[in-house]
């Protein structure tokens, strides 16, 4: 064999071994990341379906618990997503379908099972108008665009984000599985103010069809509410923020149903002060605006007055 045939074969066993080596990396770039977030996503459908087959056996302690677990989810998928860079516009849709079965779906089922179809067509119609009001919520919410100037507007949404709404609908069933009445003694203050009606477990068909209306008008209204993702959390506080992590999960092992309840509370009193917020912020990057001679609509200059 020649020397320029034994270039010619060490030449050619080189390029096939650089070829081999060039599609090992593009098979390592090409790995599915978005499996692992989309999994989580499914994951979240699962049990928000789970959850209806928990109330239809009367199982409503379980129900609310899948529906807490699917809001997990639903927080984790997208952080996941990102930190892996597995983005993507099936995982984008998968989610809001998720958040249409897991946050709209399941929890006004749960609600129709436990209490509200003692009122008949009515307690029906209200499941249809929770479901359509989420759905539409989640469209608006896949549409919405923030403008660079309006930054700021991040940390707010618009309208009460339906995992939230799936737990402020839930707040009667809640309630009535909790001991706060006799944990904080507050019988003596439900006598005071006749609330023995809400407060009894067989008459909450009422006060259930109150709260499903008011949070379905809640979802699709333009009320900002903060968005507790976007929220940015200081290094030097890392600690206490773990800390007090730590502690509220302590609590809700040994007191589920009553912190629930406690944090569901808390979140619908955040809502006033979300819109007096937000309504401070509108103002003063507006009147920021003026003073660098941009033009205005009619709306925005009622506002800044």
């Amino acid at each position: 064999m020649t020397e320029e045939k034994i270039d010619r074969i060490k030449a050619y066993e080189e390029k096939k071994a650089y070829e081999e080596k060039k599609d090992i990396k593009l098979s390592q770039k090409k790995t599915p990341t978005f499996l692992l977030p989309n999994a989580l996503t499914i994951l979240g459908v699962c049990l928000g379906l789970s959850s209806i087959k928990f109330a239809l056996d009367s199982n409503y302690t379980i129900a609310v618990i899948a529906i807490g677990f699917a809001a997990i989810l639903d927080t984790l998928d997208g952080r996941v997503a990102r930190l892996i860079k597995g983005t993507s516009k099936v995982g984008k849709e998968l989610d809001s379908l998720t958040d249409v079965i897991s946050f709209g779906v399941a929890p006004s089922f749960i609600m129709y099972f436990w209490a509200i179809n003692e009122i008949g067509k009515f307690g029906w119609l209200l499941v249809l108008v929770y479901t359509v009001c989420c759905a539409l919520r989640l469209a608006r919410f896949n549409l919405t665009k923030i403008n660079e100037n309006e930054s700021w507007k991040i940390n707010f949404f618009e309208g009460v984000p339906s995992p939230a709404a799936a737990g402020l609908v839930l707040l009667p069933l809640i309630l009535s599985l909790s001991n706060i009445v006799e944990i904080l003694n507050l019988n003596e203050v439900i006598k005071m103010f006749n609330l023995v009606y809400i407060f009894q477990i067989g008459n909450n068909s009422i006060f259930g069809s109150i709260v499903i209306l008011i949070t379905s008008i809640l979802m699709v209204s333009k009320v900002p509410t903060y968005s507790l993702k976007r929220i940015a959390i200081p290094r030097s506080l890392g600690a206490f923020l773990l800390l007090g992590i730590g502690v509220y999960i302590s609590v809700l092992i040994f007191f589920t149903f009553e912190v629930l309840f406690l944090t569901g509370l808390i979140y619908i009193f955040l809502i006033p002060i979300s819109y007096f917020h937000h309504k401070y912020l509108n103002k003063k990057f507006l009147k920021e605006r003026v003073l660098q001679g941009e033009n205005f609509e009619e709306d925005e200059i009622e506002d800044i007055l």
